[in-house]
């Protein structure tokens, strides 16, 4: 998992700083006649999967005390949230899709792709996670490890990092330069 998440993160790596680097070669980044982004919903997003991580913890810790309960009430939580997330995203899109498309500009399409990219391995995050709590509802897991738990956590972990990332680069940087 480790190695994946190294491959995940030079790929995520790469794309941002592909966008730094146009960034740095423009004199006006985002393009002229692209409005730097809004804060309000990325920031909402950023607390939801922030949440999202608390909770998680929360089930982990649930798992490793025999608490079934409480490991599974926190997984349906941070699936929740993690809903929340992607379904704030597609609000985005539909905002800013009429006004600036993929295909308008690097920034644009570096904005898609990184967005986009990151929104799949939400999706997948969620999967994984729900896999593990229906690995530990049917009794194929034991407490106090299980490396599918522990692996489904750390790939959550794992977005939710990525996004801080993410939000600092795509969102907040245009509004510094």
């Amino acid at each position: 998992m480790l190695l994946f998440l190294v491959n995940e993160g030079t790929l995520f790596a790469c794309l941002l700083a592909s966008y730094f680097y146009l960034g740095v070669e423009h004199r006006v980044w985002p393009p002229t006649g692209v409005e730097k982004p809004s804060l309000r919903l990325p920031l909402i997003m950023t607390a939801a999967l922030l949440s999202s991580s608390g909770v998680l913890m929360i089930a982990e810790s649930g798992f490793e005390r025999a608490r079934p309960g409480r490991f599974r009430a926190g997984v349906i939580g941070t699936v929740m949230l993690g809903v929340v997330f992607l379904s704030l995203q597609l609000i985005e899109y539909r905002d800013k899709l009429p006004r600036i498309h993929p295909s308008d500009s690097a920034y644009a399409s570096l904005f898609y792709t990184i967005t986009g990219l990151h929104g799949a391995h939400v999706a997948f995050g969620l999967l994984f996670l729900l896999w593990a709590l229906a690995r530990e509802m049917a009794g194929t897991t034991r407490p106090p490890r299980s490396m599918a738990i522990k692996n489904a956590s750390l790939y959550w972990h794992f977005v939710d990092g990525v996004w801080l990332v993410i939000l600092t680069s795509l969102y907040l940087s245009p509004h510094w330069w």
